[in-house]
């Protein structure tokens, strides 16, 4: 059992052996790693940026300094590029004060003795006069620090500036630092010595207020990286937590209880989330709600058929052919009824959860007279067209022409014979209305609101045949179509079903039309 872990059975029946998994790195994690590597790359460009200009900064100032002090050597080496001091630089470093003329001494060692004693070395800055390779002057005064001991700087300076023939500058890094040195080699005709001023600047030192500010810069950064996690963590857990509770809801749905919800709060992203979600546990658990009580209803009405059939088959005489002609008659009539709850059922299911279909425009009028000679074969009542609208709807034909004769057939099923029943359409700016007057016994106001509900008839009686649907397709048809159904009373005595359709009604929702023939008037309505 390499690799595994026993945890304790559970219900799931694993017999407690079970896999474990890495719990992956949560979001609120992901987030914070997210904001503190952003934090960190620009803390880090800036404070880089920020050194090296500083830097380069301070090098040039070095370097400034340096050519303005040795600036007033008048040095024989032609073309040097610090023959003049450059525009700008600053000679507080130094406490000559005046020119050096080489054409005032009469030897290479009294020039450069001269321009040792007069041309102080600063703070961090040292100087020397080399003669003939060996140093032989440095500053009485030793402001700055001493570099006549220097052997590897001396040497290589004096090297650099006697192959060059004129002033160099270079940085060495030797047993006393980094150094920034610059290096002028001195000659005089009718004197054989040569000679070379080196004057140096330790860089460590110039540099150092760089590097504290730079060691402070991190620091605070460090700080501010720990700040900027902790501010992120609690904002992180803020703005996640709707998600959480999103977590949470979702664990403790179940079929048995789909009623928990997320509280929403704020107009951000998150709680639009949470409001979507909301919206679409509420219409779960209306289609959970509404297919329980679909297969309540079906095994209720499936129940009485089957129970019928079955009583009439036990108590059937065999020998009697009468008996079994009577019962094999009842049996076919109850599974007919069956087949058509059951046909009902699937065009219910159809129209509710129908496919893209786009509507077009329909002529109300010829849609009115079409009805009108539909309804004139249903026998038994007295048949006419009340009202024709002349206007154009968008819908599906022969959907609203399917809603429309079912209205039809319910009045002729619960009208008594030889009663007038009357059909129209009538239409306003906003909506056409579809209509059937009946002269019945009419429909209670208290009860209106339920006669379209699947297997629901006003009273509960079932003297009339049908499958309890009719009225259902009716009004799925009808807000299919972005309309809605409606009873009132008619004048006298009876109830008007109105289909109220609005006049533009853009594509919706709706199966496939069916033809005029396909037609099942079903009547599902109140005595």
């Amino acid at each position: 059992m390499t690799g595994r872990d026993l945890v304790p059975p559970d219900a799931s029946g694993d017999n407690g052996l079970v896999q474990r998994t890495h719990r992956p790195i949560s979001a609120r994690t992901r987030i914070l790693g997210a904001i503190l590597a952003v934090a960190c790359v620009g803390l880090s460009v800036v404070g880089g940026v920020t050194f090296l200009v500083q830097r380069e900064r301070v090098l040039s100032g070095i370097d400034e300094r340096l050519v303005a002090q040795v600036s007033m050597l008048r040095t024989v080496a032609s073309g040097s590029p610090q023959a003049t001091p450059p525009p700008g630089s600053s000679d507080e470093a130094t406490t000559a004060t005046e020119d050096i003329d080489i054409d005032d001494y009469t030897s290479v060692a009294d020039y450069l003795h001269a321009a040792v004693a007069r041309l102080v070395p600063a703070q961090n800055e040292g100087s020397v006069a080399v003669v003939n390779g060996t140093p032989r002057f440095q500053p009485e005064t030793l402001s700055g620090f001493d570099v006549s001991g220097d052997t590897d700087l001396i040497a290589r300076a004096v090297g650099e500036a006697q192959t060059a023939g004129t002033a160099v500058m270079g940085t060495a890094t030797t047993s006393s630092g980094s150094l920034r040195y610059i290096a002028v080699p001195v000659t005089m005709t009718g004197d054989t010595d040569t000679g070379v001023y080196i004057r140096a600047v330790d860089l460590d030192a110039e540099l150092g207020p760089v590097t504290a500010s730079v060691i402070t810069y991190g620091i605070a950064a460090l700080v501010m990286l720990l700040a900027i996690g902790g501010v992120g963590w609690f904002v992180a857990g803020r703005l996640l937590s709707p998600i959480r509770h999103l977590r949470d809801t979702a664990d403790a749905i179940t079929l048995a209880d789909l009623g928990a919800r997320i509280p929403a709060q704020g107009n951000d992203d998150i709680s639009d989330l949470t409001r979507t979600v909301n919206s679409m546990l509420d219409r779960l658990e209306g289609s959970v709600d509404v297919q329980r009580q679909l297969l309540d209803d079906v095994r209720h009405e499936l129940k009485t058929p089957i129970t019928i059939v079955r009583g009439h088959l036990e108590l059937m005489n065999t020998g009697d052919p009468d008996d079994v002609a009577n019962t094999r008659a009842l049996g076919i009539a109850e599974l007919d009824r069956m087949t058509r709850l059951v046909e009902d059922i699937d065009m219910l299911a159809t129209v509710e959860g129908g496919e893209q279909f786009t509507m077009r425009e329909v002529d109300v009028a010829a849609l009115t007279r079409r009805v009108g000679e539909l309804v004139a074969v249903i026998p038994g009542h007295a048949w006419s067209t009340a009202a024709t609208a002349d206007v154009r709807v968008q819908g599906e034909p022969d959907r609203l022409l399917q809603a429309w004769l079912q209205l039809a057939d319910n009045a002729a099923k619960y009208t008594p014979q030889g009663a007038p029943v009357e059909v129209g359409s009538t239409a306003t700016s906003d909506e056409v209305r579809l209509w059937v007057r009946d002269h019945g016994a009419g429909i209670a106001p208290a009860v209106r609101h339920r006669i379209f509900r699947r297997f629901d008839r006003a009273g509960g009686k079932r003297a009339v045949g049908g499958s309890g649907l009719g009225l259902a397709i009716v009004d799925a048809i009808v807000k299919a179509h972005g309309g809605r159904c409606e009873v009132t009373d008619t004048p006298g005595g009876g109830a008007t079903f109105i289909i109220r359709v609005p006049v533009r009604a853009g594509a919706v929702t709706l199966p496939m039309p069916v033809r005029a023939g396909d037609v099942v008037l079903q009547r599902e309505a109140a005595e």
